[in-house]
């Protein structure tokens, strides 16, 4: 067959009007008629950066806690390992909000819920007993270390799963 006429492997087949006067489904390849793969409305635009920047915080404190646990483990237990968790959460939520399923936005409406919690909790505890956490966490101080990020990223997340609810 000619590669020009050969329809894209992950195009879906589109109907149209016989008649020519619609389209269903958008844009279409008129030779092959199709077109191409949806997106997730949730991973484009201000998706699109959630995604990324949840993906750079799993990475940053990923790599902390990791050095972290390896090198000084024993000087700041639950500050370490709570980083940990964060980067965790973080690395979860990435890819959660980069899917498009009912399910994939119930988990990352559930982990942006466990984030803000964290961010609260732990950000409060480090104030009110600071020798517990002899060393910052990412959710310490509400994430001061990290220009506040970690609190508003949870809100922000939480926004933007309301925005792009699935009907």
């Amino acid at each position: 067959m000619d590669p020009i006429n050969k329809p894209d492997r992950g195009a879906e087949p589109v109907a149209a009007d016989v008649g020519g006067s619609d389209v269903v489904g958008g844009d279409v390849d008129a030779a092959a008629g199709t077109r191409p793969p949806a997106r997730s409305r949730r991973s484009v635009g201000p998706g699109r950066i959630l995604v990324l920047v949840y993906g750079i915080f799993a990475v940053a404190a990923g790599a902390r806690a990791g050095v972290q646990i390896v090198m000084k483990f024993d000087e700041a237990p639950v500050a370490y390992t709570l980083s940990a968790v964060a980067a965790l959460i973080y690395l979860a939520n990435a890819y959660f909000l980069s899917r498009e399923s009912r399910s994939s936005w119930r988990a990352a409406w559930a982990m942006c819920i466990v984030e803000l919690v964290g961010v609260v909790v732990v950000g409060a505890a480090s104030y009110i007993v600071p020798e517990e956490f002899p060393d910052a966490t990412v959710w310490s101080h509400f994430g001061s270390g990290y220009g506040m990020i970690p609190l508003v990223l949870p809100i922000l997340g939480l926004l933007w799963l309301r925005r792009t609810r699935p009907r």
